[in-house]
């Protein structure tokens, strides 16, 4: 599709969807049809009237600048000797509202589309008909269309010819779709219409998603649907969408007067609850409304549940979690005037969300965007596709989101064992150490820098974002961990990575002369005067003797062997000094169970995940959560909320937990040197309060399963190991076992 010419509307009719239309006739003895569409925003696409594909919001989100995917379809079926093409484009991410600070027409100001029908014919021959100055626009009944805002659907609208198509200007290049479809999914019954103590009808759909609502009703001609969202009710029992920010979340159907399926077309929103601001003069039938899940058409492959009924609900919201954001791009979340691709949440889930669901073509088509994206520094943006227009501003180039360039091609590389993954991503990885490197202002260490920190941890006092852990300690740990993983791919790949195996030991060895003492982290660090250009520094308190700094010298293997138990006994002091609780934020969270059994501390890991107060994940259990929650303390004790500003009820970061379930209490865990499970280790750590274990992984090379349950004090265990894959089995007795595939039966 490179030379066909992309086309738009000779009047900019603002938010409104418009159709583009060709009427073509064909010869006789047709083969085959197939066309290729695009659009900057989103599309539909009729033939003859019928729909082309299952999918929805086509084409997608990609970085606009670079590239935009196109799709094909077969169309053979529904050609006739005179055919009508239309093509119903909104503004989708590319035109509108995009980003929290009022950001509009981030890629384009207008929409536009492109399409190109190749006709087969038996002789050989070929015909095409593509998009140019012969299509006509005109309005339809979408009136009105918008990510964050919503959608107007009036059906008594009778559309306006615009007139002929005008040729349009497109720099980015037209790519074939890389990514999964996006699609409708689940399908939701309402459980109960409301009536709040304001007097608001509100349906509870019982479930935290992201996609729409659908009416199937018939109302009188001019009667509304008018209906907004939100996530939670307040404590009080009324409606409460303030976190939604400015995102308005409003769908609005007017009425023909004839019964009709109604659901909005080119917009989504994230919501639990919805408000029937207007509705006909008739009572509400619950049987004629549905919530519509959707996202990305990603396959399952991981099971876990257990004889607890909280962590089974704490393991279905992290299902949920990764349903609601895996929207064409790895998303924070579905619901403000936010919804970006935000690199730091990506890549500490990152592990979890490869165990859920086959993730790899998901994950092609984002990590190609963040190639296209890097800088040619090597620097990575914390949103990816990067959706502001203030870079300086929103922009912040920061450890542990930057970090999303090496740490996810690995684990990707580590669930699959496709090295594909590593070799597309290879000059990426590198180019992101080679900026940590420069970015520093002292050799080997990354000191200063306008870094996210531990993101919303809880040791900075909880009503702040920053937490209390230093970012130089933070940054100048990724860094190290990043030259690792080079190493680490590099050796995979077959590559000389001797410059970074050096580099390596070198940030390690400076890590700990800067940071350490005695092997733990110094009390504190000085303020940076400046850490970026007229932000100042970010974090006001920087300690180093913190949860995370411990984590994190734990998992990166940043204090010798020789230190290790006592760097875990000092975590374990501050954990309980903290009440027996966590306050990580977005950066020790993902690893600190990990360490603790590693460091066999598996008693107090099982300790933190069975917490209820704030902050822990079944906290946000027991007050209702059906997603995860951005803040530990979203809901307050009393009822409150912890912000408007930046309070997401469906977030995945904290789900990165899953893995620690996967990966410990069932303990299925990869080797490094048998990627795709060809080799694992199968090491379940069982705990009585559980119960029992059931969980599967459909891997690459087979299903895996660990189950195990109590039987009075004894423990029996049923694995299975798919035939040409190979399993260390320990048991929780010291019992080890090398085994291929088959199941097999163990008590303890």
């Amino acid at each position: 599709m490179k030379k066909i010419q992309w086309i738009k509307s000779p009047e900019n009719k603002e938010g409104a969807a418009l159709t583009f239309s060709k009427i073509f006739e064909i010869s006789e003895n047709l083969k085959s049809a197939t066309v290729k569409i695009s659009s900057v925003g989103v599309y539909n696409a009729f033939v003859n009237g019928e729909r082309l594909g299952e999918q929805v919001l086509t084409p997608g989100y990609t970085s606009y600048v670079h590239r935009i995917q196109y799709q094909a379809y077969d169309v053979t079926e529904k050609i006739q000797k005179s055919n009508k093409i239309e093509i119903s484009a909104a503004p989708g991410w590319a035109v509108g509202h995009l980003g929290y600070d009022g950001g509009k027409n981030v890629f384009a100001d207008h929409v536009s589309v492109v399409a190109e029908i190749e006709l087969t014919y038996e002789n050989g021959e070929k015909e095409f008909v593509n998009t140019d100055a012969t299509w006509s626009v005109s309005t339809n009944k979408v009136t009105y269309s918008d990510i964050y805002m919503g959608e107007t659907f009036d059906a008594l609208h009778e559309p306006e010819v615009l007139g002929a198509a005008v040729a349009d200007e497109i720099s980015a290049a037209l790519v074939a779709q890389v990514g999964e479809d996006i699609k409708e999914q689940e399908r939701i019954a309402p459980v109960e219409l409301i009536t709040t103590p304001k007097g608001e009808r509100v349906i509870d759909f019982g479930q935290n998603m992201t996609g729409y609502v659908e009416f199937n009703v018939r109302g009188k001609k001019r009667e509304k649907i008018v209906t907004t969202c939100a996530e939670v009710l307040d404590k009080d029992g009324n409606f409460y969408n303030d976190n939604y920010r400015t995102a308005k979340n409003e769908v609005t159907y007017i009425l023909d007067g004839k019964k009709r399926v109604y659901k909005p077309q080119f917009t989504f929103q994230g919501f639990r609850y919805v408000r029937l601001d207007e509705y006909p003069d008739m009572p509400v039938n619950l049987d004629d409304i549905r919530a519509v899940a959707v996202h990305s058409d990603i396959r399952r492959i991981g099971y876990f549940s257990c004889g607890e009924e909280r962590i089974n609900q704490l393991y279905h919201n992290i299902i949920w979690g990764q349903k609601s954001n895996y929207l064409d791009i790895p998303t924070d979340c579905p619901q403000r005037d936010e919804r970006l691709g935000w690199t730091g949440d990506a890549q500490v889930f990152c592990r979890t969300a490869a165990m859920n669901y086959d993730v790899r073509k998901f994950f092609e088509k984002w990590l190609g965007d963040l190639r296209l994206e890097q800088r040619a520094d090597g620097a990575i943006y914390g949103v990816c596709p990067e959706a502001y227009k203030d870079k300086t501003r929103h922009s912040r180039i920061s450890a542990a989101w930057g970090d999303a360039a090496v740490i996810i091609p690995w684990e990707l590389y580590r669930a699959y064992g496709d090295k594909k993954i590593l070799a597309d991503n290879f000059e990426m990885m590198k180019k992101w150490v080679n900026y940590q490197r420069s970015a520093g202002s002292e050799e080997y260490l990354w000191l200063g820098g306008y870094h996210y920190g531990d993101w919303l941890a809880m040791d900075a006092g909880g009503e702040g974002c920053v937490g209390a852990t230093a970012n130089d300690l933070i940054a100048s740990a990724f860094y190290a961990n990043a030259a690792d993983i080079v190493v680490r791919a590099g050796e995979v790949l077959g590559e000389d990575v001797s410059e970074y195996r050096e580099l390596h030991k070198k940030v390690v060895a400076k890590f700990r002369r800067y940071f350490l003492e005695n092997g733990l982290p110094k009390a504190e660090f000085p303020l940076t005067e400046e850490q970026a250009p007229g932000r100042g520094v970010v974090d006001k308190i920087r300690l180093g003797m913190t949860q995370t700094a411990l984590v994190l010298l734990l998992r990166f293997n940043l204090c010798t062997k020789a230190q290790r138990a006592a760097v875990a006994d000092k975590l374990e002091e501050l954990i309980m000094n903290f009440g027996g609780k966590m306050s990580t934020g977005f950066v020790g969270t993902p690893y600190i169970l990990h360490v603790l059994t590693e460091c066999g501390k598996t008693e107090l890991a099982y300790k933190l995940l069975f917490a209820n107060e704030n902050p822990s994940w079944l906290y946000s259990v027991e007050h209702g959560a059906t997603t995860m929650w951005e803040h530990w303390n979203g809901i307050k004790e009393d009822g409150s909320f912890w912000s408007d500003d930046m309070n997401s009820y469906n977030h995945y970061a904290y789900g990165s937990v899953g893995d620690w379930l996967y990966g410990v209490v069932a303990g299925i865990t990869v080797c490094e040197d048998g990627a795709g499970y060809k080799k694992m280790h199968i090491a379940p750590r069982p705990c009585k309060k559980l119960g029992f274990v059931n969980c599967e992984m459909n891997t690459v090379n087979g299903k895996v399963e660990s189950n195990w349950y109590y039987k009075g004090e004894k423990v029996y265990f049923e694995i299975t190991v798919p035939h040409g894959a190979e399993a260390k089995i320990i048991l929780p007795n010291g019992y080890t076992q090398t085994v291929n595939g088959g199941t097999y039966h163990f008590v303890v």
